[in-house]
């Protein structure tokens, strides 16, 4: 199939304001992005919930990964509206509109986890041929540590993640 090369790439950390590897990581590539840019491509790491950042908190008032719905990207905004959905406003303006031509790319979503589970890849679509040829590249990339892919995929169920922005959402895990 003839697809068009992928040219925008967004690194998100922060999701979640307590899960600080993807805060570190986006905040040094913000003041030294040279080794994250490639030619003929955007890249651009993006600090996704920076008050929950600052408090240290997952969120301040719901959890930002969950609210990247149809309902709450199209409510109006008025004065007692979530932080977390304003955000997710702000977030599916920048890099979306969520499920249209104009959406990036590519968003890598950067998170931790207290599993100990190692590195790990979030796939939510299995029907995804680019995403899973880059994880496949990943994989052999990084062999022989282990890079296990996680398929979240339900057939009736739309994600409402950060990163469901993107044509190809990827979800990064790492303890």
């Amino acid at each position: 199939v003839d697809k068009p090369p992928v040219r925008r790439v967004a690194i998100f950390g922060g999701t979640h304001g307590n899960e600080l590897s993807g805060v570190f990581l986006v905040k040094h590539w913000q003041e030294n992005g040279a080794e994250i840019q490639r030619t003929g491509m955007e890249v651009k790491p993006f600090l996704t919930n920076p008050r929950a950042v600052k408090k240290c908190t997952r969120y301040i008032d719901c959890d930002l990964n969950r609210v990247f719905d149809p309902d709450n990207l199209g409510r109006t905004v008025v004065e007692d509206i979530p932080y977390e959905v304003r955000r997710a406003q702000e977030i599916n303006h920048i890099f979306g509109p969520k499920g249209s031509d104009d959406a990036y790319d590519l968003i890598f979503d950067l998170h931790n986890t207290t599993s100990n589970m190692g590195g790990s890849l979030i796939l939510e679509n299995s029907r995804d041929d680019f995403t899973i040829q880059m994880f496949h590249y990943i994989k052999n990339t990084l062999a022989p540590e282990r890079c296990p892919v996680l398929l979240i995929e339900h057939p009736s169920l739309k994600y409402a993640t950060t990163r469901s922005v993107a044509k190809h959402p990827v979800g990064k895990y790492k303890k």
